[in-house]
């Protein structure tokens, strides 16, 4: 096969060309792989052939080593290895070949592969003299050859994990690496590249950092490259200092001084790209500064690994008012644009960690800019100044700050509805409901909002929502944060006289013309159901005239026809976020039995509308209508068994839709809702829901957060139904086995412990269910084979150690359960069992009370076993 031409009509204009070229390489490479991938790397290698096709070739070369999803990566790892080891070689040789090329373009894409076969290859033992032949690559002469080599070597440091590189070849890499970035190495873009590579590489410095001299020597290279005449190095050098700070924080402190002087330097006198990392520096410092406070409540003891430095508390005095004036260098049309990020935002962000870090000391800091700014002509001071004051406001007293808010709230209101200026009305918006957000409620002793001004409030926030789309959008946050300050008031709440206002104001937003151009629509939205979600009783009548309200919205966007496809996608927008308000909307009035039963005359329609809404193929519109639907099932309880039958295959469709595995993941919480609300009135559907649960479980292709809810829906089910689980015991039991056993293999990784923490309390719910559905049922003896594997899973998870309050709550419950449901014929067992007594007693002396509660009850449970 003539693969230059193949490769060449791939990138043709030519639609039929192009779909022809791409078939023939999808055949090529099914009838014979190796001849596939060696064919590519030759491309590849071949300096006579056009760069175009090079490109390519090494593109999809890339694409058959590895991919986004778990599976599919996993797939084409296995076939990687399994390939005949002449044609491997032959390929490897290819690649080691071009990274000296001096076509850019080629080298470049090279680099990327051999870190894609690294990936693979060292972890298996296999390719162990790849490192060697790139060290001995970086002596080469020509520049391009040196900076294709050192490019490769961070692209592996980021495919493999520190373990699998021995530490003389790391001190090797780190060397080579080093001396690439130093500033007698007189190539600009090998500079470049080996800086970008030890940013890839600090992960497996830890030795290196932990030896005096050779940590200095790193630091001096990377503070020499912050001033280098080359801004791109600069960047990359303020890069690795980013992330020097949350890797190594413990040992910056013989270098703080310097970054401080370094950092300062760029923030007020270099270009924007490298000011931005300089600011991001101190934004990481408080971020891992936070964390140290927040694990160990500000008193460092013995137990915590890194003691905390107080860098920002030691720097305040010169980093805030660097950080203020970052704020005045704003941009003129940075609202408009969403993903907007300069300095004057970053100072603005980094401000508000340095306040959560610092709490109060801040204050006295701050207070003084703002007061000289807030009202000086120029628009810049005045929004500079607002935004100094809103972002301070996470972190410091509320004692400290009630006191200045009472001050600035009137000032404030003002100048939202007074402001020549639309940056400066934006920002007060913004800061308003940072007010709201974090002063309001229960835990706050002085109030800042009365009698007496919270009619003002309502009444310039309303307004601001006919503003420009930002400052509406930013005034529907205020609101959003002010309702929710009064969440769980009970009986009255000072915004409940201005409901009926509020939310009509809110409708008339999302009706506004210029609704679409930005976030505005959906911040309505989340406000009106925040403001629905948070009202009292006394308002109950009026939520009840807004179900028809968002029903005819709903019905509207189901008749319009023929759209574009740009129309089509902010319908489906529309509907979503209309089938998330109807579901506030039924949780509000479902939950008490005064409104719920006015409610019901509605429930048929809303049905019928959230089935036509299935009928349109959007996964944002089918997650929206399922949490909905579980919120009505929960409502109508029993009576949702009228609308199983029409429901039924799109709540399947639901659980086969693998593709989008949130919808997935939603419907399986849904089948939960249902089974809880019809009971055994469920039995006629279980068949079908619970041979594709099982079907799903064993899927390598479903993402793996779904299987923990697909458990926990085991436990809903078998509880509905009672001793009718029968049917699936074994083969329930089978798939919970598997999953609690390999559940005690993964543990140890840290990204894995939150999922094994939610896998294992999915588990836990399914047995509970069991154990509670076949409580009292002649067929409680059919779960005894059973009891030992789930009285050593407890164990197990005893003996780790690792898991969260949540587990442990629902483990104690299985064993209360388990007591419980077998009695007698449990009691020999818990008495046998290795942990039980001891995980007995620590729950029952744990300060979570939910845990407590818990283990109470597992211990009446099993005395009553015992002494039956």
């Amino acid at each position: 096969m003539e693969v230059t031409q193949v490769l060449f009509n791939a990138q043709s204009i030519d639609g039929t060309v192009r779909k022809n070229a791409e078939e023939s390489l999808k055949q090529f490479q099914e009838q014979n792989l190796p001849g596939f991938l060696l064919s590519l790397s030759g491309e590849l290698a071949n300096e006579e052939k056009p760069i175009e096709t090079r490109k390519l070739a090494g593109l999809i070369l890339k694409n058959a080593l590895d991919a986004k999803e778990q599976h599919r990566k996993f797939e084409l790892v296995q076939r990687w290895l399994s390939l005949d080891a002449t044609a491997k070689s032959q390929i490897k040789a290819c690649l080691l070949q071009t990274l000296s090329s001096p076509v850019f373009d080629a080298h470049s894409t090279t680099s990327q592969v051999i870190a894609k076969v690294a990936g693979i290859e060292l972890p298996q033992k296999q390719w162990p003299e790849l490192i060697g032949s790139l060290l001995s690559n970086v002596h080469q002469i020509p520049a391009y050859a040196k900076q294709a080599t050192l490019e490769t070597l961070g692209y592996l440091c980021e495919e493999v994990s520190p373990d699998v590189i021995d530490q003389d070849q790391v001190n090797k890499i780190l060397t080579a690496v080093v001396q690439g970035m130093s500033a007698s190495e007189g190539n600009i873009d090998v500079r470049l590249a080996a800086t970008r590579a030890l940013y890839n590489a600090l992960g497996f410095a830890q030795a290196n950092f932990s030896n005096d001299m050779e940590r200095d020597y790193i630091m001096r290279v990377v503070c020499e490259a912050t001033l280098s005449a080359e801004v791109r190095i600069r960047q990359a050098a303020f890069e690795c200092l980013v992330s020097i700070s949350s890797t190594y924080y413990e040992k910056l402190t013989p270098y703080i001084q310097d970054i401080f002087n370094i950092t300062s330097k760029a923030v007020r006198e270099d270009e924007e790209p490298v000011a931005l990392q300089a600011i991001e520096f101190w934004s990481s410092i408080c971020d891992e500064e936070i964390d140290i406070l927040e694990e160990y409540g500000g008193e460092f003891t013995g137990d915590s690994d890194v003691p905390c430095f107080y860098f920002i508390k030691k720097a305040l005095p010169a980093l805030v008012p660097m950080l203020l004036e970052t704020l005045l260098k704003q941009e003129e049309d940075q609202d408009q644009d969403e993903g907007a990020w300069n300095i004057a935002m970053a100072g603005g962000t980094c401000l508000g960690l340095v306040a959560q870090t610092v709490g109060d000391d801040i204050v006295p800091l701050v207070v003084p800019f703002v007061e000289e700014n807030i009202t000086k002509p120029d628009w810049r001071q005045r929004e500079a100044a607002t935004y100094a004051f809103g972002s301070i406001l996470d972190g410091p007293s509320p004692e400290k700050l009630i006191p200045l808010v009472n001050v600035a709230l009137t000032f404030m209101l003002s100048a939202l509805t007074k402001d020549p200026n639309s940056h400066v009305k934006d920002t007060t918006a913004w800061a308003l409901g940072r007010i709201f957000e974090f002063l309001l409620g229960s835990a706050v002793d002085l109030p800042i909002i009365t009698q007496a001004n919270c009619q003002q409030i309502v009444t310039v926030l309303l307004q601001s929502m006919k503003d420009t789309p930002n400052v509406a959008e930013k005034a529907c946050g205020a609101l959003y944060f002010l309702a929710q300050g009064y969440e769980g008031e009970g009986e009255s709440s000072p915004l409940t006289p201005f409901f009926q206002e509020i939310v009509q104001s809110l409708l008339t937003v999302t009706h506004r013309e210029d609704v679409g151009d930005s976030r505005l629509r959906t911040a309505a939205y989340e406000t009106l159901n925040e403001v629905v979600r948070c009202s009292t009783v006394e308002t109950a009548p009026l939520v009840l005239q807004l179900v028809a309200v968002i029903m005819m919205e709903l019905h509207n966007t189901l008749e319009s026809q023929k759209l574009s496809s740009e129309g089509r996608e902010k319908q489906s927008e529309l509907q979503g976020l209309l089938c998330g308000c109807l579901q506030v909307i039924i949780q509000k009035l479902g939950s008490s039995e005064t409104t719920k039963y006015a409610f019901m005359q509605y429930a048929d329609q809303i049905m019928g509308l959230f089935l036509r809404v299935f009928a349109f193929r959007s996964a944002t519109v089918h997650e929206e209508a399922m949490l909905a639907i579980g919120a009505l099932a929960y409502a109508t309880g029993a009576d949702f068994a009228k609308y199983m039958p029409e429901f039924y295959r799109y709540l399947e469709m639901g659980l086969q839709n693998f593709e989008e595995y949130q919808v997935c993941a939603v419907t399986v919480g849904v089948v939960g809702d249902i089974s809880r609300a019809l009971e055994e009135k469920i039995v006629p559907y279980c068949d079908g829901i619970m041979t594709q649960l099982l079907k799903n479980l064993s899927s390598s292709q479903l993402h793996r957060s779904v299987k923990p809810p697909i458990f926990s829906c085991f436990g809903d089910i078998a509880l509905a139904v009672g001793e009718y689980f029968e049917k699936y015991l074994m083969w329930a039991m089978s798939a919970l086995q598997s999953a609690a056993d390999l559940s005690t293999h993964i543990a140890g990784d840290d990204e894995l412990v939150e999922y094994t923490n939610s896998l294992r309390n999915g588990i836990l719910e399914a047995y509970s269910g069991i154990f509670q559905g076949f409580k009292n049922s002649p067929k409680t003896q059919l779960l005894i084979p059973y009891a030992p594997h789930i009285l050593q899973f407890l164990d197990g998870i005893y003996m780790e150690k690792d898991m969260d309050d949540m587990v442990m709550k629902t483990a104690i419950g299985v064993l209360g359960d388990l007591a419980d449901t077998l009695g007698n014929h449990a009691s020999s067992m818990i008495q046998q069992s290795v942990s039980s007594k001891d995980f007995l007693n620590e729950c029952l002396s744990s300060e979570d009370l939910l845990v407590k509660e818990s283990a109470q009850w597992a211990k009446l449970a099993i005395s009553r076993a015992i002494s039956v």
